[in-house]
């Protein structure tokens, strides 16, 4: 893979020093925590549709690997706590050992690896940052799925915690494969940085 590039954060704060990046982490968090409140209950699943996912993984391609993760962390961190940052506004360790769990824990990994692929240039381009997107949200259904199975019959865990969530995952990603390769366009016209 090619050495890191910057990332959109690392163009809006070039040079962000502690008290800028703890900020924009702080900020992630919220952002994932207000998209958690968007929520569509599943009658024949315990797990709602949200903007989480989506904005796990965008925190991650803003932020790049590292911050985006750390983010997520902090966002686990501020559910286990108390702070009613999860879906419907829930909060506590009920809810990490819960059935939503394993999507819960992989959203500082899946963080991680948009941020990764962002930091190789992915987000530069519709196919890559499609990719990205695609990949990153995978990692979460992958850990969604197998705690998922702990608490839904082997023949619905699929359709409690897949199939509703494809068409909105797909057009979220479709719509930042779009967003982020225009965003990077603007910072170019704008000759800022000259290495973008």
């Amino acid at each position: 893979m090619s050495a890191r590039t910057l990332t959109l954060a690392d163009v809006a704060a070039p040079r962000a020093g502690v008290f800028s990046n703890t900020m924009l982490v702080v900020v992630a968090s919220v952002v994932t925590a207000l998209a958690a409140q968007l929520s569509i209950p599943v009658p024949w699943s315990p797990v709602p549709i949200t903007g989480q996912t989506f904005a796990v993984v965008l925190s991650g391609a803003v932020l790049g690997a590292r911050r985006g993760l750390i983010a997520q962390a902090l966002y686990l961190a501020e559910g286990a706590i108390g702070l009613p940052v999860f879906a419907e506004g829930r909060a506590g360790i009920a809810v990490l050992i819960g059935p939503t769990a394993g999507y819960l824990f992989a959203f500082p990994v899946a963080a991680w690896v948009a941020g990764a692929l962002a930091e190789r240039g992915w987000d530069r381009r519709f196919e890559t940052m499609l990719g990205a997107m695609l990949i990153a949200t995978a990692v979460i259904f992958a850990a969604g799925l197998a705690w998922l199975a702990r608490f839904v019959p082997a023949g619905r865990v699929f359709a409690a915690g897949l199939v509703p969530f494809i068409p909105g995952d797909i057009l979220k990603s479709t719509l930042a494969a779009l967003a982020f390769p225009a965003a990077w366009r603007w910072t170019r016209s704008q000759g800022m940085p000259p290495d973008a």
